[in-house]
């Protein structure tokens, strides 16, 4: 537990001289007047955050007069502490103005005259470094402890570890002080501030600049002047924070100003930070594909350089062009000398020179250089090495747990390229970095390309159109975990694919071969992916029935109803049918989260009914969208029909798996609210008899009991089938609690597989009644998937 989650707890001043105690481990401490007291350091402690530091050091302050009239010694620390803040001063710093002996103390160190105060607190201002625990704990603790190893108060140093949190912590107490910046501005405003020692800059031509007016900082950027509000903030952080960095540390730092950047903002404008370790391994991708002399012989234009990490390596920077969204990039680069012999220009390149028919007119903005324009025309050799954008305008991270409506992310179709040049390229225009891969097939229709970017391009069905009209051969490749790049969420693999492109030549892309990289760049191995017809989809395997005019109640869950209203589906049923199955996407990674069976509609397009006719296909099809996880690395594998016949075992083996799986969401339901309606859901998905499981009453339907009848189940499914039934059985032996009842609408006798574990796993938690043993059935559910997994790539569900 951290010192500020147990002062929290603390009921007494004991309590909060204990946690300082062992937070810091103090040694050879005595507890008494002084609350405590060693030989380096003396505290004075209160059990509540209600005292000011100033108020503190000033009765701690009464105990030093003391020692001082006496003659005794005074330690060379002292920090006054509370159950919310603590601050620490050098005794040598106060010790002049007390020998002074002009305060008027009062009666004692806790009744401290008012003029004792004043007068400490004028002279103390400037010399206590305080800290607020419920952020600087960690700081607090470093420089107490070094302080008394060292004899001095050590400020914390800004180091590439620790700059997402100094600045988080910047944020708090300096930024949200400067008037009429906006959060976008954070990060610039930052960097002036570190980057100077409180007279002088460290580089030239940074795109904000700290300055002073009237002894008060004050920051300067575009040409406008902001002041702090309150600047006490200001005077803490730099009191526990060393400024500037070391200079090793400082290039690098800014260099990393993407990591400070809004997320959003992040993944519209991709800034995303190319680890040099990765950059490394894709000169080595060009060098094996292009030749060795390719730094010679090609000319580099990297349109979303950032702060050109991409290109530090490259050994011949006059071949080099770099443009970027944003000028503090351009200006971070020229203050850091980064690729000083490249040419480096803002240009925004989804929307600069477009015109309104979609063609490329560079006089619109004069800003692409006269020699790149030059060798455009000229057909020159060119590669495109970028790390583009990977924001989409709607994506699984956008997908609410409700109704997996995806957010539509406004900006990213909206660029004038999208709107006006990509009508050839369907769906390919919601996607940042295939609209970079559209511009330059017009712009530069011959270019090699090297990029950064997400495997979407190669095989996902939405992109079908882009591939249909983008020609490229395939050079080579390798593929590295996502999180090898900071600030990248999921996990995925991000290709560095190599295309030699022709858009007046037809090709095809079928498969790719790539070398594995983990996220350290570390070759761990080699896959393919495949772009196949979407004809050969498990999506399309079979015709999905049609609704009908039936009122259903539309689910957000087994037994919630939806509570969307914005294209809400899943609100009328099918002839025959006796569920729903959520199937969305085609791909592994969607598979797992979105593919869930209901026993009424769901709010949400991406599925299909199930019938006495699709069942056993539905089952099938559940298995293996579920039986493999998903990794980094397959994320994106797509799902194909079978190439191999279907047993009748395999059917019923998938059926039973599906059953008794955790996104088997059937239930039964009475009196679910809805629409100013009252509804009812039964279950189909009950493979017992009421006999079998000692149920109290009726099941409106044995649906299942009588599909399952002619059935012949293989052992592994009968282990299952046996295993459930003693926890139905378990669950009729009891009658759960009111709260369970309600949160699970336990409401009717023919409850479902998820009504039935998570019952039993209540019981369990509450110890109200004996535990009930799962081992049995999971080892038997185990064995089944055991089974069935390798079938998914045996039967050619995968490949």
């Amino acid at each position: 537990m951290s010192l500020y989650s147990q002062l929290q707890t603390a009921k007494s001043e004991e309590d909060v001289k204990d946690a300082y105690i062992k937070a810091l481990g103090l040694k050879g401490f005595t507890k008494g007047l002084i609350d405590i007291q060693t030989q380096e350091i003396w505290f004075e402690a209160k059990d509540t955050g209600r005292n000011s530091s100033y108020a503190m050091f000033t009765q701690l302050l009464h105990y030093v007069q003391v020692a001082l009239n006496k003659g005794e010694q005074v330690p060379p620390f002292l920090a006054v502490i509370d159950t919310e803040k603590a601050a620490i001063m050098k005794s040598a710093d106060v010790l002049p103005f007390l020998a002074k002996k002009t305060i008027q103390w009062g009666k004692s160190a806790s009744q401290y005259t008012p003029e004792a105060l004043d007068d400490i607190s004028a002279h103390i201002g400037t010399y206590f470094v305080s800290f607020k625990l419920s952020t600087h704990e960690d700081e607090f603790i470093s420089t107490v402890k070094a302080a008394i190893k060292s004899g001095d108060i050590i400020r914390t140093q800004i180091t590439p570890d620790n700059l997402k949190q100094v600045f988080d912590k910047w944020v708090a107490m300096i930024g949200r002080e400067i008037g009429g910046v906006t959060e976008d501005d954070y990060a610039l405003l930052f960097f002036a501030d570190i980057m100077h020692d409180g007279t002088v800059s460290t580089h030239a031509n940074l795109p904000a600049e700290l300055m002073h007016k009237n002894g008060a900082p004050v920051f300067t950027l575009g040409g406008k002047m902001f002041e702090l509000g309150n600047k006490e903030g200001y005077r803490q952080f730099w009191a526990i924070y060393h400024r500037p960095p070391k200079s090793e540390y400082r290039d690098y730092l800014l260099e990393r100003r993407d990591s400070l950047i809004p997320y959003d903002e992040r993944s519209f404008k991709g800034a995303y930070y190319t680890p040099l370790h990765v950059v490394d391994k894709a000169y080595d991708k060009l060098t094996e594909t292009l030749g060795p002399n390719w730094q010679k012989d090609y000319i580099v234009w990297d349109m979303c350089c950032g702060v050109g990490n991409l290109e530090v390596k490259h050994s011949n920077p006059r071949n080099i062009y770099m443009s970027t969204l944003d000028q503090a990039d351009i200006d971070v680069m020229k203050a850091t000398k980064t690729c000083v012999s490249a040419t480096r220009f803002q240009y925004d390149y989804l929307n600069d020179d477009i015109t309104d028919d979609g063609k490329i007119d560079y006089s619109l903005s004069n800003k692409v250089p006269p020699a790149l324009r030059k060798a455009i025309a000229e057909g020159k050799k060119i590669l495109v090495l970028i790390n583009p954008p990977y924001a989409e305008a709607t994506n699984l991270e956008n997908i609410s747990t409700g109704l997996l409506a995806g957010e539509n992310k406004s900006g990213v179709s909206k660029t004038k390229l999208a709107a006006n040049a990509m009508a050839a390229y369907g769906k390919a225009s919601n996607e940042l970095f295939t609209q970079f891969v559209a511009r330059v097939a017009q712009e530069i229709p011959n270019a090699t390309l090297a990029m950064f970017s997400t495997l979407k391009y190669i095989n996902a069905p939405t992109l079908a159109t882009f591939r249909a009209n983008w020609n490229a051969k395939y050079l080579g490749g390798f593929v590295v975990h996502n999180h090898a790049f900071d600030g990248l969420s999921g996990k995925f693999p991000i290709g560095f694919l190599v295309w030699k492109t022709d858009q007046h030549q037809k090709s095809q892309i079928t498969e790719i071969q790539v070398e594995v990289l983990d996220k350290d760049a570390r070759e761990i191995g080699s896959k393919t992916f495949f772009n196949l017809p979407t004809n050969q989809y498990l999506s399309e395997w079979f015709v999905r029935p049609k609704t009908n005019s039936v009122d259903v109640v539309p689910l957000k869950n087994a037994v919630t109803p939806a509570t969307a209203t914005k294209d809400l589906r899943g609100t009328k049923w099918a002839d025959g049918a006796i569920g729903y199955m959520l199937s969305g996407g085609n791909d592994l990674q969607h598979a797992e989260q979105q593919t869930v069976v209901f026993s009424s509609g769901y709010g949400s397009a991406r599925g299909f009914f199930i019938t006495d006719k699709n069942l056993w296909q539905a089952a099938v099809v559940f298995a293996m969208r579920r039986a493999v996880r998903p990794t980094w690395l397959n994320d994106r594998d797509q799902f194909l029909q079978p190439t191999e016949p279907l047993t009748d075992e395999f059917k019923t083996d998938c059926l039973m798996w599906m059953l008794f799986n955790r996104s088997n969401r059937t239930a039964s339901a009475d009196d679910l609210e809805w629409n100013g309606k009252k509804w009812s859901i039964v279950n189909h998905f009950i493979p017992y008899t009421e006999a079998e499981v000692d149920a109290p009453d009726r099941f409106e339907s044995d649906f299942m009991v009588q599909y399952l009848a002619d059935k012949t189940l293989s052992a592994e499914a009968t282990a299952v089938l046996d295993a459930g039934r003693s926890l139905w059985k378990a669950y009729f032996a009891h009658t759960d609690v009111r709260t369970v009842r309600d949160q699970y609408k336990l409401n009717r006798p023919d409850v479902g597989w998820y009504q039935i574990r998570n019952a039993l796993a209540e019981r369990n938690k509450s110890g109200d009644t004996a535990p009930i043993n799962f081992t049995p059935f999971e080892s038997a559910y185990e064995a089944l998937t055991t089974k069935l997994r390798p079938q998914v790539f045996s039967l050619g569900f995968l490949r």
